[in-house]
């Protein structure tokens, strides 16, 4: 789910600069942590800390805002 909601966020210039603006990482972080659970974390944080890039993202993944908010809390157990 984070992955490919990182593909989501990735890929409007605008949203992928505020993303890492706000998260602090960089282009290579994000490649070299990809499967660290840090890293999904902040994409998913990124995501439901702004509703209109929550239903944006949900939207385009063809999902409900629910699952995104509830791997979100999966991923902070």
């Amino acid at each position: 789910m984070a992955l490919q909601a990182l593909a989501w966020v990735l890929s409007d210039d605008d949203r992928a600069h505020r993303f890492m603006a706000l998260t602090g990482l960089t282009p290579d972080v994000l490649r070299g942590g990809l499967d660290d659970q840090v890293t999904q974390q902040a994409v998913l944080d990124f995501l439901c800390g702004h509703e209109p890039d929550l239903l944006a993202a949900a939207e385009a993944l063809e999902i409900e805002p629910a699952t995104i908010v509830q791997a979100r809390e999966g991923l902070a157990q």
